[in-house]
């Protein structure tokens, strides 16, 4: 199994981590069948990835078995933006009977996470993702892991999320605060569900952090400004 080594710690920070601290709890508290998440958004650029990538990592920090799949067969950033890989076989190589399972399974830096890479954009991503092959594969997934986070282009602009929703247990919606328009939210939100998959949330992401002034004002006006700071940078969480 190659390893690949992914790069998102300098998108992580303490309020960072709370946040996707609760939204893992939030998950869990959906219960324990659900396993196999899409993450989707309306639109592009509205951080989709990132919260995907996060949240498998923040599941991996409570030892989850967790495995990211990058389901963007037409544009996607992971293998370049977000990792060091070269020359690894993707999901779609796999789907077009290009690769085997084995080989776009890797291995990162997290102990508990595991990771699928897109692999080159194809032509036909929604005939690819309609066969029993991918079917198969989600549900072995599904089998062998704890969480499955399914990383999917944004609905509002093609059609793929919703047909990689139908193998999935729950979906969470990614919003970008003020971007996204109510009409345009609800148009998504409906299609997502005409794929028979539970809502099991959303994700307000771009929202204006005025809290976190707050807390950082709070706890260093009530602890000390330079205890909290050596109990942070001492976990490795600041």
């Amino acid at each position: 199994m190659q390893k690949v080594e992914l790069k998102i710690d300098n998108l992580e920070g303490y309020f960072v981590n709370e946040s996707f601290k609760t939204l893992r709890t939030n998950l869990q508290f959906c219960g324990s069948e659900y396993k196999v998440i899409n993450i989707t958004s309306c639109d592009a650029s509205e951080g989709k990835t990132t919260t995907a990538l996060l949240l498998a990592k923040s599941l991996s920090d409570i030892k989850k078995k967790v495995i990211y799949v990058d389901c963007d067969l037409r544009k996607s950033v992971v293998a370049t933006r977000f990792s060091d890989a070269k020359n690894v076989k993707g999901l779609s190589e796999y789907l077009a009977n290009l690769a085997q399972r084995e080989e776009i399974i890797c291995n990162t830096q997290y102990e508990y996470l595991d990771i699928v890479l897109s692999g080159p954009c194809c032509p036909n991503p929604v005939e690819l993702m309609m066969t029993d092959k991918f079917e198969q594969f989600v549900n072995s997934l599904k089998a062998e892991y704890d969480y499955v986070i399914m990383d999917t282009p944004p609905l509002g602009l093609v059609i793929d999320s919703a047909v990689v929703a139908k193998n999935c247990d729950g979906a969470v919606l990614v919003i970008s605060s003020g971007r996204i328009r109510y009409k345009q939210a609800r148009i998504t939100k409906t299609q997502l569900e005409k794929s028979g998959c539970k809502i099991l949330g959303a994700v307000l992401n771009h929202a204006e952090r005025r809290s976190e002034k707050y807390y950082k004002k709070y706890y260093q006006k009530r602890y000390g400004k330079s205890y909290y700071s050596h109990y942070y940078n001492e976990e490795g969480k600041y």
